[in-house]
């Protein structure tokens, strides 16, 4: 058998857990999966992996072989990519939610593409988790603090939040002076993260977490953001869909002795080994924008 796609092989199932998530990642059936390993135990000639029903454990012999595997994966996509480097081609699918791909992605993609005129991108819009492997999806850009298990997450950057409301709903209803305020407010949260509750660090950065109510939530923000812009209600939206409101003063920020909890912004993906071209590219360009 393929010794660099026994090594390939071996560094899913360490990467991903299990023998049928490498399976799924590789487009291979698990029974192959599993010969690949028997002939990377052969070729070590040691149990390189502990296998239960429950769980793979690594064994000392097979954390000393992933090192050297990594490095022969490595070598074989140096050789493979070294005429391709400057020139990546092919199709780049990527999922995200709509406000991801109005303010995070699409930013990103004109310089991007017209830097690499070869490569395609398809966008997926899904303010849900998708299944990277069954919507065969390339990588998933989310905003989160809990990224999808047995993908591997890089961290792009923050999302900032901001607390505000349109002028008419504080002429109406008085603007809240403290934390505790929020509670006799018509609140319009995001339906996707922690429910009924707002999260804050105070000026000595503690934490500081609110139960709020109202009568409208959402799973897209830009819906929030237009129904704070109505009069409708408090809003704690990203920074970037509220900026252009508070820079006309039709929306006002609301308690800045608070500092909304920020949001880790991953690129999400499955595999280090057998990236398709330009996933790296595309990371790194978002990367440095937000950072």
């Amino acid at each position: 058998m393929d010794r660099v796609m026994a090594a390939t092989v071996f560094n899913h199932i360490c990467d991903l857990g299990s023998l049928s998530a490498a399976a799924r990642a590789l487009g291979l059936s698990r029974p192959m999966v599993s010969r690949y390993l028997d002939e990377m135990e052969k070729w070590t000639g040691a149990r390189l992996i502990h296998r239960s029903s429950r769980r793979l454990t690594i064994t000392p012999a097979g954390e000393e072989a992933l090192v050297k595997t990594r490095t022969l994966a490595q070598l074989s996509r140096d050789i493979g990519a070294a005429g391709l480097a400057q020139t990546p081609s092919g199709t780049l699918r990527v999922a995200c939610a709509h406000f991801t791909a109005i303010h995070i992605l699409a930013p990103v993609l004109p310089a991007f593409l017209a830097r690499y005129p070869d490569l395609r991108i398809e966008v997926e819009i899904n303010n849900q988790p998708v299944s990277l492997v069954g919507e065969r999806i390339d990588v998933a850009i989310r905003i989160t603090e809990n990224p999808e298990p047995g993908t591997i997450a890089r961290r792009l950057g923050d999302c900032e939040s901001v607390l505000c409301a349109s002028v008419d709903y504080l002429n109406q209803h008085g603007i809240p002076k403290n934390v505790d305020d929020l509670a006799q407010h018509n609140c319009l949260y995001y339906s996707g993260f922690a429910g009924k509750s707002w999260h804050f660090l105070d000026a000595q950065g503690q934490a500081v977490t609110v139960a709020i109510k109202g009568n409208l939530s959402a799973g897209i923000s830009s819906l929030l953001c237009e129904s704070a812009l109505a009069g409708m209600g408090i809003a704690l939206v990203p920074e970037q869909e509220a900026r252009e409101g508070l820079a006309q003063g039709r929306l006002i920020r609301l308690l800045p002795q608070l500092q909304p909890k920020r949001l880790p912004i991953y690129g999400l993906y499955l595999s280090r080994d057998h990236q398709p071209a330009g996933l790296r590219l595309l990371l790194d360009a978002l990367n440095e924008t937000q950072c």
